[in-house]
């Protein structure tokens, strides 16, 4: 609701990207769940724009910048870092100021990072930080910020109107299906996780495993969906939990594969748009979005209920899942080399 608010009264959070261009192609630099959500905005921007929009972690363009960008052939970088504090994404910011003359964008929930000085233009989301460490309400708060202002540089009115009544709906969605989602998590017990999606839903589901095995320190594994036909099908028991996060372009066969794994034992837990009756019978946790707005303008609210299933298991295994073992809330390295590590030569 907040980013929302932002949009409607802060005119500097769109204005900012009038020093872009909707025409050439697009570079996001990030790591972790931020590489996820940036996989998730180039595969939203590419549809929209018709341009070529892609992600790299922050290391694939440290080790391999001239490669990076020559394979891109990106002329504007955006750089996300929640934090503002990533020693990569950093370090990648200073490779570019450095060594290309391309406009770039510092995308950060800090108000005061140091971003600021090594990008040519920042912008700051200070409203949508979380005092977790894992990345919940600001992955959700930044997807839906790009999103919308993807719809203002494709000029598509219907998908800006859309995302418009997003968050009263998301809002309501959750009064009827958190508590359902966090009772499933607590009862049941898994000894492996699988999220599966496709299309912009595969990064999703990147970043669903990488939720659940932070708030819980579980194992989870993410798969195009029908990937998982060839070969992962094999862990496939009643001792795990394959989420889907179904497409509409693949939903009738992402829903057969749910039929499937249910032959085989396994437990399933699908988040789909509007359901079939082969879903409810099939599922043994079934959560429908039930939106009448495109797919893209539905993805903020389908990343939600696998931050939800974490939050649960993470619970159950008595964990404090925002406070993950072995983590800190930003990755932050030694930094006696200012300069970013180069690759040997063979």
């Amino acid at each position: 609701m907040e980013t929302a608010q932002q949009l409607e009264q802060n005119a500097e959070l769109l204005g900012v990207f009038e020093r872009f261009s909707a025409r050439e192609p697009w570079l996001f630099v990030a790591c972790g769940s931020s590489y996820y959500l940036s996989r998730t905005i180039s595969a939203q921007w590419a549809k929209l724009l018709q341009v070529a929009c892609t992600a790299v972690p922050a290391s694939e363009l440290l080790f391999a910048p001239h490669e990076v960008m020559q394979r891109t052939g990106a002329r504007q970088v955006v750089l996300v870092s929640r934090s503002g504090k990533t020693t990569e994404v950093l370090r990648a910011a200073e490779w570019l100021k450095a060594n290309a003359a391309i406009r770039t964008l510092g995308v950060t929930c800090s108000s005061d990072s140091v971003l600021e000085e090594l990008c040519t233009h920042t912008l700051q989301l200070p409203w949508a930080d979380e005092k977790s460490m894992v990345m919940t309400r600001s992955f959700t708060s930044i997807l839906l910020l790009f999103e919308r202002l993807g719809a203002k540089f494709a000029g598509d009115g219907g998908m800006a109107s859309a995302l418009d009544g997003l968050p009263e709906k998301a809002a309501r969605w959750l009064d009827v299906n958190a508590d359902k989602i966090r009772a499933f998590g607590t009862k049941r017990r898994f000894a492996d996780f699988v999220f599966l999606g496709q299309g912009a839903h595969y990064w999703l589901a990147q970043e669903a495993a990488l939720k659940l095995t932070e708030m819980s320190s579980s194992y989870a594994q993410a798969y195009h969906t029908l990937e998982f036909r060839h070969g992962p099908k094999s862990i496939a028991s009643k001792d795990t939990l394959i989420t889907f996060l179904l497409s509409d372009a693949a939903a009738e066969e992402e829903s057969l594969l749910v039929g499937e794994l249910k032959k085989l034992g396994a437990a399933s837990f699908v988040v789909a748009n509007r359901a079939t009756p082969a879903l409810r019978r099939d599922a043994d946790l079934l959560i429908e979005l039930g939106l009448d707005e495109p797919e893209f303008a539905r993805l903020a609210l389908a990343a939600i209920p696998a931050q939800l299933l974490g939050l649960a298991v993470g619970l159950r295994m008595g964990l404090n899942p925002d406070v993950p073992k072995n983590l800190t809330r930003a990755v932050v390295l030694d930094t006696k080399n200012g300069a970013p590590a180069k690759r040997r030569s063979a």
